[in-house]
């Protein structure tokens, strides 16, 4: 296995403290199932050193009924569940919004994102045996070992999702143990949500009636309308980002790159939370004309992306790739970032585009 720093200097670094990195798009593009050492790390605080021997989750069903489990607990109490999802950090995409206007939060590529194998036992089985119902009204909180600001870090879902079977506090991510900076020893999966509503390090989980009052849940992750400062910002008129909207990346060539004329490849992913994605338009003339791309998704996956490949006939001078998918719902993107800009940055869903140059 690489080493932290040998992990790191495969990645676009963000940030140290706190370790913030994607990979390269190549990178990315280059298999359906992320590896590790390839996936994005956002993290909001150090990233801790757990003892996986005394490691304990502590799980409070709110009705009188707590469980401490340990990570042996969860291979062995409970049925064993795999699914391959792919996570996304709200904030992917960022740094085509930051070309509009200044926004907060680091300038993401398209590269805040990937898919895995994800093991583990799902929440719900959990938390039925903490004496937890389905009800509507409920929410699941997560605590975690990370310190953000003097606090732990936290956030949580409504208890409709955590009881989902797609819903897991995973162990194992591609078959193997989860690297620290993934959540080693467990870390919670919530696929087709924003990647903040899948914390890493668990330590506890209460079933409350209202969603967690930490800053992460309560003040950030919130979408507001273009003309909201910082400023003016009202937490209670902000919607919460939870299920993820459509997107599509470039991720092949990358921007800048001098191609030959002629016939090119051009590859990259559409993602659409549960929603299948049933076509992906590629334009080598920003967006004047469009080539429908060849599709692969893998069977039995709903919550993963799609790969997509093209192949362009480009002449020789400037060329403006274009990509825009469409769901199952006939949904699609908007043209320009400054349709969708928000000062946070977040859910930068408009047409990717790519600038690169043809040569005889």
């Amino acid at each position: 296995m690489l080493s932290l720093s040998e992990r790191k200097a495969c990645l676009i670094v963000h940030g140290d403290q706190p370790y913030n990195a994607e990979p390269p798009l190549g990178r990315l593009r280059a298999s359906y199932r992320t590896p590790a050492e390839d996936f994005y790390v956002r993290s909001h605080g150090d990233v801790p050193d757990l003892d996986p021997e005394t490691w304990r989750l502590n799980v409070d069903g709110g009705a009188g009924v707590t469980l401490e489990l340990s990570l042996h607990d969860l291979r062995t109490r409970f049925p064993k569940a795999m699914v391959t999802a792919t996570m996304q950090c709200a904030g992917n995409r960022r740094a085509d919004m930051r070309a509009v206007a200044p926004v907060s939060g680091d300038p993401w590529d398209a590269g805040a994102i990937g898919t895995a194998a994800w093991t583990g036992a799902r929440l719900g089985d959990i938390l039925r045996e903490a004496g937890v119902a389905d009800a509507a009204d409920l929410h699941v909180a997560f605590e975690s070992h990370d310190m953000v600001e003097g606090r732990p870090y936290g956030a949580s879902i409504p208890l409709g999702k955590a009881m989902a079977p797609e819903t897991l506090l995973a162990y194992a991510m591609n078959g193997e143990a989860l690297l620290p900076e993934h959540g080693f020893p467990v870390r919670a999966v919530v696929p087709g949500f924003a990647g903040v509503r899948s914390p890493k390090w668990l330590r506890r989980l209460v079933v409350q009636d209202h969603p967690s009052d930490n800053p992460i849940q309560a003040d950030d992750y919130k979408l507001y309308p273009s003309d909201v400062t910082a400023e003016t910002a009202d937490r209670a008129q902000g919607h919460t980002i939870d299920t993820m909207p459509l997107n599509a990346a470039i991720c092949e060539p990358e921007r800048g790159a001098t191609l030959k004329a002629g016939r090119n490849s051009i590859r990259g992913y559409a993602v659409a939370g549960d929603r299948a994605i049933v076509r992906v338009d590629v334009s080598g003339n920003g967006g004047r004309s469009w080539m429908q791309a060849y599709l692969q998704h893998e069977p039995y996956a709903p919550f993963a992306w799609t790969f997509w490949s093209v192949e362009l006939d480009l002449p020789p001078g400037e060329h403006e790739l274009a990509v825009r998918a469409w769901d199952v719902a006939g949904q699609t993107q908007p043209a320009l970032p400054d349709d969708i800009w928000n000062y946070k940055g977040y859910l930068c869903t408009c047409w990717h585009r790519v600038q690169i140059s043809v040569t005889e």
